[in-house]
């Protein structure tokens, strides 16, 4: 897009850019982890758009377009980091607990009858999770996971694109995602649990011994 000169340019921007500003940082921090990585990408995000600011076609999709700076810049710092030696727990060969070898799923509990309250019981159960209760479940996720289900239930992504943007095949997109949903799940209740909004596992069903 065109603008009548560098005032106009600088101040069409940052009338676009501050609304955005928390939103920006609390996807950058999901993928990072770090308040000051997640800053650090932030700011670079927000100075790669600047700079290329002309290439924008589309007035009307500049949430859109900012956001998939912010993506490719946090990748490309992925990547960096991935090229270095790394621990096995970051690797796809998750431990026995990472993959929850129990098989346990947050929605196989979600119909018992222990749980304490009514309704939707899916839609409550969410509802009721503060949002740093939920960074903190996906904090827990080894990097692989943690990256590849923000970019699909939080940016949006499909798998196709994930697999472009990671540069890893398809069906490691889709094994990282399955294994980052059941850590995810298992988490959440585990939170549920601790926050006495459900019975312990082991009292599936109701039973007690």
């Amino acid at each position: 897009m065109t603008f009548r000169d560098a005032t106009h340019r600088r101040q069409w921007f940052e009338q676009r850019l501050e609304p955005l500003m928390d939103r920006l940082f609390g996807t950058a921090l999901r993928l990072t982890r770090n308040p000051d990585d997640a800053e650090d990408i932030v700011a670079e995000a927000v100075v790669r758009a600047w700079a290329r600011l002309d290439k924008l076609r589309d007035p009307e999709r500049f949430d859109a377009w900012l956001f998939h700076i912010l993506t490719n810049t946090f990748i490309s710092e992925w990547r960096r980091q991935q090229s270095r030696p790394r621990a096995a727990a970051d690797s796809d060969t998750a431990s026995p607990d990472a993959i929850d070898a129990d098989g346990f799923t947050l929605f196989q509990q979600l119909h018992q009858p222990f749980l304490l309250w009514w309704g939707s019981l899916e839609d409550q159960f969410f509802n009721s999770l503060l949002q740093e209760e939920l960074q903190e479940a996906l904090d827990t996720l080894p990097d692989p996971y943690r990256v590849a289900i923000v970019l699909v239930e939080v940016q949006g992504y499909t798998y196709e694109e994930v697999s472009g943007l990671l540069g890893i095949p398809l069906g490691t997109v889709r094994s990282r995602l399955n294994r980052a949903r059941s850590l995810l799940q298992k988490r959440l209740w585990q939170q549920a649990r601790d926050a006495g909004m459900a019975a312990g596992h082991a009292d599936k069903g109701g039973q007690k011994p």
